[in-house]
């Protein structure tokens, strides 16, 4: 795990910090469920993968499996390298929270609605959707004051969205500048797109048959490493022929997409296919 870690850490374009994203994704194959804690990078409009543990059960992670992934690449590239971290709903409670708090770690962790909030200002106990009830779907409204969520300090911001013809909230809280919340949480959605290019749009990793969690951990370090080796391929292309922008603004192809097809296409011609005369192999190249 080390070694391809380190390997993508520095594939990646330099940054002082990066914001990391943390998620998880399952599936089953037959009565075995399979089930991982990614911690990813977020980079131009992408999430790329660092790290990641296999769970050995079903649901959710819990505090301990959350801060070894965070310990680990602290050990491996320093806290001072970390910006921030995303994380859903899901990955909410008092000792995680504590945790980030007692290492001064910026984090945006959106919350649910009905979440129980704390305010020392007013000496009362709320929900957390209260405080947002009063804005127009759209709008957003950060609360300057320190709250309590699940007995520890914070900050809280939201926003009231319509989902599904439905009023709902998008409620963050956050170690420090709430204003800056909303925001930066929305580079989440970066990790879905990169669990997307490890199932139905690339690899197919949910095919396999493999079942043995050792073998399962080899098998996504090779998916990680692919991933970047197509992302950066894919990257490159644009820079010398740019996807096509259609009318509504997204690009024709994603940039792995793009990456991944070339390559599959140079692979799968025995090296008789490729227009653009490109070294693939150098983008694996790092010092």
């Amino acid at each position: 795990m080390e070694w391809v870690s380190r390997l993508i850490f520095a594939l990646i374009p330099t940054e002082e910090s990066y914001v990391l994203v943390m998620d998880r994704t399952n599936w089953k194959f037959g009565k075995q469920d399979i089930n991982i804690l990614m911690l990813g990078i977020s980079y131009k409009n992408m999430c790329f993968p660092i790290l990641f543990k296999m769970l050995d059960k079903r649901g959710n992670s819990n505090t301990n499996e959350r801060k070894e992934l965070i310990n680990t690449f602290i050990d491996w590239f320093g806290k001072d390298r970390i910006d921030c971290v995303l994380a859903d709903r899901e990955f909410v409670g008092e000792d995680w929270i504590s945790y980030l708090n007692d290492r001064q770690i910026k984090y945006y962790i959106r919350i649910r609605n009905n979440f129980k909030v704390y305010l020392p200002s007013k000496q009362k106990e709320i929900t957390a959707s209260h405080l947002f009830n009063n804005l127009k779907p759209g709008q957003t409204r950060q609360y300057h004051k320190i709250v309590k969520i699940h007995n520890q300090l914070c900050y809280i911001s939201g926003t009231k969205v319509i989902t599904d013809g439905k009023i709902d909230f998008c409620i963050i809280i956050g170690f420090n500048k709430p204003e800056q919340a909303l925001e930066t949480y929305k580079i989440r959605w970066q990790i879905e797109t990169l669990f997307k290019a490890f199932k139905s749009s690339g690899f197919n990793i949910e095919d396999t048959h493999l079942q043995k969690i050792d073998r399962l951990e080899k098998l996504v370090m090779l998916v990680m490493i692919a991933f970047v080796w197509c992302y950066k391929i894919g990257d490159y292309i644009d820079t010398i022929k740019p996807i096509t922008i259609k009318n509504h603004g997204n690009r024709l192809i994603g940039v792995f997409k793009l990456g991944l097809d070339y390559l599959s296409r140079l692979l799968l011609s025995k090296n008789e296919y490729n227009p653009l005369n490109i070294n693939c192999f150098s983008f694996l190249l790092c010092t």
